[in-house]
């Protein structure tokens, strides 16, 4: 199904089954032990050994010499290798160090070894007894200390620099002038299940169950590494225990745990001990921002500069925080830049809202103390410079020689967003918070010990189109099968998929059985970036409006007169139940979403605005979250409870980053210290209050036949400067580097009597 014009009147509109707070269908199989994680799978395959990672004790270097010996003589050990057992590999297009290191070393905790034994335990022995040396090599560890001569980085998707109008001659020239730097945290993705997999061969075959988000990636990738067909690759996936983004890529798991099965001749489970996994797989990376804000004294902004760096191993890409100020607010002169330094830190990657979490952290603080500059309520001032284009559309990034695209038959320099209430998210969140009894002056409310104070930060995630395939099966029975290698990362996938068929096919959700998570099904968008929820159901759509002309064809109905309700198919005087269309061997339809350039004529985002109380002790700087209300506008939402799930998680994931996270670099060593989850807090129930999500009637018909967008990452956006901006104005300390602990805040409170 091609997709390239506004959606019209179609079966999702019923809205009968899509669009009910339903329970999540696998709901039941979480909560009785029924959806196993990877490393529980006892039942795919007998006589599985166990795999024990063992990572690089320096950050930089190489390895002289292995004794693996000892480690080879210990009871139960069956098989090890490192770099040399495993012979030539490659490096996946996606990795951007490689995932077995030796001799050369690029990363602490790059993986070495892995050792396979009988037991857990008896692994996990022999890896102690593995004596390495290494020569270790200078690295940079500090991205402060290189950030004043790192480059532009180098543009991938988007341009790494924008410049409209003259940002330097208005900022200069600016009756009111803010500007301030930033800082944001190193950041670990924590989620609850670690990466895992069990790998078997069968001949020159490799079954992989593991825990990945995007399958198709994981096929085309692990392929790539080992240097065999895709073909030969069958990954499962289906059930993930949380990704965040840091299960996007291949990681070290799946290739040592093939790499170990191989050697052993036996199926290997490996899974990567929660002390590996912050340095050996990926981390959101710290940032340094400079924001600088030019407006008039009525508000409005005449200049708006953002400029960000960060760092990464040689061949990574930067942390793209810019991005949402090319198109959240107005202003006619503009400027920003991403600059990346080259570091020897682990590989930064992907975390939930990639770009937006840090970049609106900062945006969203400079935003309140420009306000305050003005004497403006932090509301007004940004509905004052809200717009409904893109004030900022820089030509895409070209190969040398070719023209810009600027220059070619040129696009909408500054397209409309196909849907942008933000006005009304802060309209609405204003009167339900009771916004109007915030204090502008800071430190003027009190309960007890504990100073009081309100913040506000909008929210703005890019709606991202993709391709998304799926197969649906109608049986005798009148039942419903989707099969789509579509993940499901805690999100409802199930759910909201079953859903889609059911509306669509005009059965009831019982009738329909979803299936995930698996290579040998059709290619979907996979999870994440938010936009797995709105392309996947998009896809089953499609499959199933396939199968909706199969069974018109079959019952001899014209396809666009049928009407499917009550498991039946009708028109005038013919009226059949689904099950008898598909007779005994059933009927199969297989199709896809794809996009024309719809996405490239309208600018389509998801919108929202945080409101956040928090209470801040007077004495000790302990800063409490009291309330917490997200208003959301994300196009039509499939399912509110699975929804608001998402905006919570996500939401309690901003509280982290503002309060609490924060990996710690040993700059001489080159590593996180704090590689576990008693040394890196994260939120807790006693941390997050009850927690208030709206969400907007909206249907965007620019985004897919669905009208619904993403709203998983939308949640973290703006969350951060939300609570810093609420601190603010409950102490008046201005804090702009995060995560705001109260040794930041001490010395700056008011003074208690």
């Amino acid at each position: 199904m091609k997709f390239d014009s506004p959606a019209t009147t179609n079966p999702i509109d019923q809205m009968k089954v899509v669009g009910k707070p339903v329970d999540r269908v696998d709901g039941p199989l979480k909560t009785t032990g029924q959806a196993p994680y990877a490393y529980e799978r006892h039942d795919v395959v007998p006589n599985q050994a166990y795999g024990y990672v063992v990572g690089s004790a320096i950050a930089k270097g190489r390895i002289l010499s292995m004794n693996l010996g000892p480690a080879k003589a210990a009871p139960g050990v069956l098989a090890i290798v490192t770099a040399k057992e495993a012979g030539k590999l490659a490096k996946g297009p996606r990795n951007i160090a490689a995932l077995l290191g030796g001799p050369e070393i690029q990363h602490y905790h790059q993986a070495i070894a892995v050792v396979v034994a009988e037991t857990f335990e008896q692994a996990r022995a022999a890896a102690g007894l593995i004596r390495v040396k290494y020569e270790r090599s200078k690295g940079v560890f500090d991205l402060a200390s290189v950030k004043d001569s790192a480059p532009l980085a180098k543009a991938e998707r988007d341009a790494s620099e924008s410049k409209v109008g003259d940002f330097e001659g208005a900022f200069s020239s600016a009756q009111v002038q803010l500007d301030a730097t930033y800082q944001t945290a190193n950041e670990s993705h924590s989620m609850m299940e670690p990466h895992a997999t069990i790998a078997a061969w069968e001949g020159d075959r490799l079954k992989l169950w593991t825990s990945n988000q995007m399958i198709a990636w994981a096929v085309d990738d692990m392929a790539e590494t080992l240097g065999i067909p895709k073909e030969k690759i069958h990954v499962m996936s289906p059930y993930i225990g949380g990704g965040f983004g840091g299960k996007l890529f291949l990681r070290s798991d799946v290739l040592m745990a093939a790499l170990g099965a191989r050697e052993a001749k036996r199926p290997v489970k490996v899974t990567l001990q929660r002390a590996l996994i912050p340095n050996n797989t990926t981390h959101r990376a710290a940032t340094i921002q400079r924001i600088r804000m030019g407006a008039d004294k009525a508000g409005k902004i005449t200049a708006i500069g953002h400029e960000s760096w960060s760092g990464n191993l040689s061949g990574g890409g930067p942390e793209t925080a810019v991005m949402q100020t090319r198109s959240l607010y107005a202003g006619a002169n503009r400027m920003t830049a991403l600059r990346l330094a080259e570091h020897d830190l682990p590989e930064a990657n992907a975390m939930r809202a990639p770009g937006e979490a840090p970049g609106l952290a900062t945006l969203e603080i400079a935003m309140d103390e420009m306000a305050e500059k003005l004497g403006m309520d932090p509301i007004e001032f940004r509905i004052l410079n809200d717009t409904q284009v893109v004030p900022d559309s820089p030509p895409k990034s070209t190969a040398e020689g070719e023209a810009p695209e600027a220059s070619k038959a040129a696009p909408n320099p500054h397209p409309p967003f196909s849907m942008r209430p933000l006005v009304e998210c802060f309209r609405v969140g204003a009167k339900r918070f009771g916004w109007e009894k915030r204090q502008p002056k800071p430190g003027q409310v009190k309960d007890g010990n504990w100073l009081i104070g309100m913040g506000v930060a909008a929210a703005i995630r890019d709606n991202l189109l993709m391709k998304s395939a799926a197969r649906v099966r109608l049986d005798s029975q009148g039942g419903v099968t989707v099969e789509t290698d579509m993940t499901d990362i805690g999100t409802g996938s199930y759910t909201v998929l079953a859903q889609t068929a059911a509306e669509t096919m005009g059965v009831s959700l019982d009738k329909v059985t979803v299936r995930l998570g698996d290579s040998s099904f059709p290619v979907s968008c996979g999870s994440g970036g938010q936009w797995g929820g709105n392309n996947a159901s998009a896809g089953v759509y499609a499959a199933c409006m396939k199968l909706r002309e199969a069974v018109a064809l079959k019952a001899g109905i014209k396809a666009d007169e049928a009407i499917f309700a009550a498991g039946l198919v009708s028109a005038g005087e013919v009226s059949l139940s689904l099950a008898e269309v598909a007779g005994k061997k059933g009927l199969v339809a297989e199709d896809l979403i794809e996009y024309g350039d719809i996405d490239k004529r309208f600018q389509q985002a998801t919108f929202g605005a945080h409101f956040v109380e928090v209470g801040v002790d007077a004495y000790t700087g302990e800063t409490r979250v009291r309330r917490m209300l997200a208003v959301c506008a994300a196009g039509r939402i499939l399912n509110p409870k699975t929804a608001r799930s998402q905006v919570i998680g996500a939401m309690t994931m901003g509280a982290g980053a503002a309060l609490m996270e924060e990996l710690k670099v040993d700059k001489k060593q080159g590593f996180f210290v704090n590689h576990d989850l008693a040394g890196y807090e994260v939120p807790v129930h006693a941390d997050i209050p009850h927690q208030d999500v709206i969400f907007l009637e909206e249907t965007d018909p620019m985004s897919s036949p669905m009208k619904a967008k993403g709203v998983g990452e939308l949640g973290i956006c703006g969350v951060a400067a939300a609570i810093a901006n609420a601190i603010y104005n409950a102490t008046g300390v201005r804090v702009r580097d995060y995560p705001i602990t109260l040794d930041k805040l001490l010395d700056g409170l008011p003074e208690v009597i």
